[in-house]
This record gives C-alpha cells, structure tokens and sequence, in this order.
C-alpha cells in the first residue's frame, strides 16, 4: 500500500509538471482524481474551480510553471486512509518575474473501493526555516524538471 500511495502522490505533483508544459495552452488533459484541495483564496473550491482560477492566472498574469520538486517524503498509512508529506520547491513565472516557493505539503488520501487512492485534502505552508518566496527575474528562470 505504501508504494500504491506514493504513486498516487507523484501522480499529483506530476499534475504541476504536466501544467509547466501545457499551462500555455490548456489545463491538464486527463486531470489528477482528487475531492478537494486548498487553492487559496477559497479553501473550499472544487476541482473545477481551482481549474478555472489557474487558467484566469495565466490569462491574466501569464502565469507557468517552470519547476516543481518533491523531496523529504514520507507516507504514513492509517487503515483504509494515509498521510502523505513532503517538502516541495515551486519555481513560477508571471508578469511580474519569476519567484521559487519553499513549501511544506500535506496530503490526505483515502483508498476507493476499486482500491485507487483518491487525494481528499491537500495543504500547503511555508517551509520551516524558509521563507515563503524568493524572487528572481524572469530570464534566469529553467525548468528543472522533465515530463514522465
């Protein structure tokens, strides 16, 4: 079970990746399964919403990408549920430049009859002893991670 979780996560953290190449033309085309999550500013946004607010984003604000990094993971299973953290580095680019984002994840999954892992809460906050963004310009921006 624990390897069938850590998959179902690397699945959501490869739904960034897959944003990083497509986010100029369209919102993931086979989207991640999932309940809900925390995009800011409405904790309580359905799937859809949070599609519609990232593609707002990019339209607006030319929002992509460019790098999303898992590491320091950890999987702790509770029965038919299971606890997934890990600390993830973002790096994004708008208008405004690109900033990096050192973040500490929560994922809370919960194993379907069918015996998929379906995310049911996600979130995020600032990594211990980090800040919350690091702004840098635009043209030094790379991704550093490659589609599966």
């Amino acid at each position: 079970m624990h390897d069938e979780v850590m998959r179902a996560a690397d699945a959501l953290v490869g739904g960034v990746r897959r944003r990083a190449a497509s986010t100029t033309t369209s919102r993931r085309s086979r989207p991640t399964p999932r309940s809900s999550s925390t995009p800011p500013p409405n904790a309580s946004a359905s799937t859809a919403d949070y599609r519609a607010l990232w593609d707002r984003w990019v339209a607006e604000d030319e929002f992509r990408v460019l790098s999303c990094t898992s590491t320091d993971r950890l999987v702790q299973l509770l029965g038919d549920s299971a606890v997934f953290t890990h600390l993830v580095e973002t790096t994004v680019s708008t208008t405004a430049g690109a900033e990096t984002t050192h973040e500490r994840e929560t994922i809370v999954f919960r194993r379907q009859t069918h015996g998929h892992w379906l995310a049911v809460h996600e979130h995020l906050s600032a990594a211990p002893g980090t800040t919350t963004a690091t702004a840098m310009p635009t043209t030094t921006a790379t991704s550093t991670e490659t589609e599966r």
